[in-house]
């Protein structure tokens, strides 16, 4: 076998062919055969298919593309072999306009759903292409638009977020989103059930000072929104341990009742911010008990300590509970 391949090669071999003459002219012939068998082949009518990326373009304005039409239509078409085998070599076809503009102009009463017949197809693609080029037919045989009406409401942005601080960092103050609200404008049949907006999951960690941090929105698919992020702030300082001393008052006691509290006064520690420190007082802050408490034979009344400034950390009061001495009025 590999001394009949040996021997095939050696009537390529240069030399062989510069010596023998009637080998070049075969090869010159069979070139020329193939080529005029080429051209008379090529020159004759043929029938294909072709694949056609297809685009929707200019939609009815206030309404919206809400369904997903076919993102390619196959051509069944007749040409010429040159023609057809051109379109076949070409890998990146241009796509079809599909004017929507015109079929609302068709369609003054205009629908939620449109069919447009392969007859219009054609007539709409017939000259997108070459004119060398016969459509017979056109698959799918039709397509169905849905519209739906434009809608835009204002709905609020809720950050999805999870903060750590370094030790004694707190927040002195609510988180802030810039812009609160945003509008958001897609199909009615969507923005009626939105509410709200929420962001990428974001985590920060180790925060040590007033930071600002830039989240994406997230919409849903065939929405707009008026932006697509918000600025998240964070008032992050440092706390300090402060300490105060409060009188305590009593709730729900009768009038002719006194009740006398051991002690009085109770101690209340706390953390607050640097900036506040000076500005924190006993005017932050009401401890109270309850006589109630009196009447289940508790032989001490439980401090309640509150304040008017939720950004204040740790709060401890001591003692945690007062003894007390109830005397009757005659």
């Amino acid at each position: 076998m590999n001394q009949k391949v040996t021997e095939i090669l050696k009537y390529f071999n240069p030399a062989k062919l510069k010596n023998d003459r009637r080998i070049v002219v075969f090869i010159v012939c069979l070139f020329i055969a193939i080529t005029l068998w080429l051209l008379n082949a090529l020159g004759k009518d043929y029938s294909a298919t072709l694949s056609y990326p297809v685009k929707f373009v200019n939609p009815p304005k206030e309404l919206f593309l809400a369904n997903s039409p076919p993102s390619q239509l196959d051509l069944k078409v007749r040409a010429h072999g040159f023609t057809l085998l051109r379109h076949k070599l070409t890998f990146s076809l241009s796509p079809l306009l599909i004017d929507l503009s015109e079929i609302s102009r068709n369609n003054e009463n205009l629908l939620s759903e449109i069919n447009i017949s392969s007859n219009v197809l054609i007539k709409k693609i017939d000259t997108q292409i070459s004119k060398e080029i016969s459509i017979d037919e056109i698959s799918p045989q039709s397509i169905t638009l849905q519209f739906d009406n434009l809608k835009s409401k204002e709905v609020p942005v809720l950050p999805e977020i999870t903060t750590e601080f370094k030790p004694q960092h707190y927040l002195n103050g609510a988180i802030k989103t810039e812009p609160e609200s945003i509008k958001i404008t897609g199909p009615a049949h969507i923005i009626d059930t939105i509410h709200y907006l929420k962001t990428n999951s974001r985590s920060f960690s180790e925060l040590d000072s007033r930071t600002e941090k830039t989240i994406a929105i997230l919409h849903p698919e065939n929405t707009t929104v008026s932006e697509e992020k918000i600025t998240v702030t964070f008032p992050v300082e440092k706390f300090t341990e402060k300490e105060i001393s409060l009188p305590v008052s009593i709730l729900n006691f009768p009038e002719n009742v006194e009740l006398k509290l051991f002690p009085s006064h109770v101690s209340v520690s706390f953390l607050v911010a640097f900036s506040e420190y000076e500005n924190i007082t006993e005017s932050n802050f009401s401890a109270t008990v309850d006589y109630a408490e009196t009447l289940a034979g508790n032989n001490t009344l439980d401090v309640v300590v509150e304040s008017i400034n939720p950004f204040i950390q740790s709060v401890k009061v001591s003692p945690a509970s007062v003894e007390y001495l109830i005397e009757t009025g005659n």
